[in-house]
């Protein structure tokens, strides 16, 4: 059998800590070519480190993120020198709440691996959270669809009562992305207080009894990104807004 390449993601010495590479073999590592007569770096003091190419040389780094860059408002990404790819996480806005249970569901969620060497800049939405947030049997509204330009997206979820009545808002959905998946849905017209569907960073803001009037609507903004918003306490009181989306850009070298 004759092998020309063979692709692997890591090497082990068979017994000590050395990797013999035969004479006339090479190992490419990156774009750069180790063989029997090349010097590898020292890997004294480089615990924890992987040996990776810096497109020219071998060097021992950290395997990991470089840096992150978060939107919670829409904005334009540009790439940083040296970033080679990139993990895409995105989140739809959730749904409003409304009163006696009846919460909304959170947004939708997308992850997507991208190679950017060939992109400078990539315009990132935010979908907003809703701001309807209401009273009993009242339509909560719908989150807003966020996205990381035409590669992913998730779209918002709805609100209370927006698809039957007495019913919690169904749950966004992510698209486009090597993942993707619902937001957690919002709860009916069942007890007297419904929490927001949950989207992928969490649930939505606390419920409060009626000792504390208005506790839910004035916590509504203490809740995970893209969740759906709580309900009020019984009918007389007002539901959450939903929480806006967000996209989150971890980058690698």
């Amino acid at each position: 059998i004759t092998m020309s390449n063979v692709y692997t993601n890591e090497l082990d010495a068979a017994s000590g800590q050395s990797i013999l590479i035969a004479q006339g073999y090479n190992l490419s590592l990156g774009g750069t070519i180790l063989n029997s007569s090349s010097i590898p770096p020292d890997p004294s003091e480089q615990e924890g480190k992987f040996l990776v190419s810096n497109n020219t040389d071998a060097v021992f780094k950290h395997i990991g993120p470089n840096s992150i860059s978060t939107f919670f408002s829409s904005g334009t990404w540009s790439r940083p020198d040296g970033i080679n790819r990139i993990i895409v996480r995105v989140v739809g806005g959730g749904g409003g709440g409304s009163g006696h249970s009846e919460s909304g569901a959170a947004g939708g969620y997308a992850e997507e691996v991208i190679d950017v060497r060939g992109v400078s800049s990539v315009y990132c939405t935010v979908g907003s959270g809703s701001g309807s947030g209401t009273y009993y049997s009242g339509n909560g509204g719908g989150g807003g669809t966020s996205s990381f330009g035409n590669y992913c997206s998730a779209s918002g979820g709805l609100g209370a009562n927006q698809s039957y009545q007495h019913c919690g808002g169904l749950g966004g959905v992510g698209s486009g992305g090597n993942l993707n998946v619902y937001g957690g849905g919002g709860i009916g017209h069942m007890n007297y207080m419904g929490h927001g569907g949950g989207s992928f960073f969490g649930c939505g803001t606390m419920s409060a009894h009626g000792n504390w009037n208005q506790g839910t609507r004035s916590s509504q903004l203490k809740a995970a990104r893209g969740a759906g918003g709580t309900s009020g306490y019984q009918r007389s009181y007002q539901g959450a807004n939903g929480m806006a989306g967000a996209v989150i850009i971890m980058e690698f070298v």
